[in-house]
């Protein structure tokens, strides 16, 4: 599976086959034969895809303790979270238990981005109908904690959940939210902000289930010319580092764009609910082994880029930690392979003028 999320394999049959035409290059993985067709179907269908959840864990916490510390873009030390969801379309007469619409089929992939080296951190796999809100119980969230989370989470007895564990939230206020004013603070010189204010809401079922003070921070869009409302429960943090807070939510965004374009989550090579759960797994691991990849090598690349370059060399005898650091040189031992290769083709041509002259 892992193959077939890095080879881009689009179905059994070519998992099968691209592993088979391998040259023998499988021994170092322990495999004397290549895996059938049948077999791959038949693992896809049986074995329960809590392994590959299980495997996603352990190799998170490994990934955590190997990635590098770097300058962080906040001067807090509260670890910065961002909660969102994804949506994965499906042909309802192939997956007719993923019931979405009429005509139409899907699955909600539910993910926590730690923004420590944008690692994901927990994942939820339901079926297209769960709300966003609904599936957010399933996470928990460590005390001091902050998420960015879209109005898709805006929900008051999920607010009041975070807050009463410790947990900071940040997300879009709705237009048609009604609250009173309690307190004016100050703004800001020079920065984009262009309200702060402690509020508490005046809707009956708001204030019951939340009635403590948040904060609502107007922050001025200048890429698209818009205000846009923020609310908090956090009530120390300057109104400036709220707005930018709520910004990099958007890194979620991105890891979804390279999950869905480099990986192997929009088709799938098994119709079974055990084998879609399996295969998205597996993608989420094939993530963290390029992540970790990401952060042994000297070179920067993207991790578009690397998944890119990874694909062409599967199966090359490179030492890998060398080919991270220079993808684009040639190994020495191959140089002098293609010299010795060419000293001896110039010797054979010597050879044959010799013997065609002597002739």
């Amino acid at each position: 599976m892992l193959f077939c999320q890095l080879a881009q394999a689009k179905s059994l049959r070519e998992i099968s086959d691209g592993l088979a035409v391998t040259c023998g290059k499988l021994s170092h993985l322990g495999l004397r034969t290549t895996p059938a067709k049948s077999t791959l179907s038949y693992v896809n269908a049986h074995r329960p895809w809590e392994l590959y959840q299980d495997v996603f864990f352990h190799l998170r916490d490994f990934c955590r303790s190997e990635s590098p510390v770097k300058k962080k873009k906040f001067r807090f030390k509260n670890k910065l979270l961002s909660l969102d969801s994804t949506t994965v379309d499906l042909c309802l007469s192939l997956f007719p238990w993923a019931d979405f619409r009429q005509t139409k089929g899907a699955i909600k992939l539910h993910l926590l981005l730690d923004h420590d080296g944008y690692l994901p951190d927990f994942a939820v796999i339901t079926d297209g109908k769960t709300a966003d809100v609904t599936a957010a119980h399933n996470f928990t969230l460590t005390s001091g904690s902050i998420v960015a989370v879209d109005r898709g989470y805006y929900d008051f007895e999920l607010f009041a959940q975070w807050n009463n564990s410790g947990v900071f939230f940040v997300t879009r206020l709705k237009s048609n939210a009604t609250y009173e004013v309690v307190k004016d603070c100050p703004l800001p010189q020079y920065s984009n902000i262009l309200s702060d204010q402690l509020i508490r809401f005046t809707g009956y079922q708001s204030r019951q289930k939340f009635p403590g003070l948040l904060r609502r921070v107007v922050v001025w869009d200048e890429d698209n010319q818009r205000e846009i409302e923020l609310l908090t429960n956090h009530l120390r943090f300057g109104a400036t580092t709220i707005g930018r807070i709520y910004r990099t939510a958007w890194e979620i965004e991105l890891f979804f764009k390279v999950l869905k374009q480099h990986l192997k989550i929009k088709t799938f090579v098994g119709t079974s609910p055990n084998a879609l759960k399996t295969q998205i797994w597996t993608a989420l691991i094939a993530v963290l082994l390029l992540k970790y990849l990401q952060f042994r090598s000297k070179c920067n690349l993207p991790l578009c880029r690397l998944v890119a370059l990874l694909r062409l060399n599967l199966f090359s005898y490179r030492n890998l930690w060398d080919w991270l650091d220079d993808p684009f040189e040639t190994p020495p031992e191959l140089l002098t392979h293609n010299w010795n290769w060419r000293f001896r083709q110039h010797m054979i041509s010597l050879s044959n003028d010799i013997v065609s002259k002597r002739g």
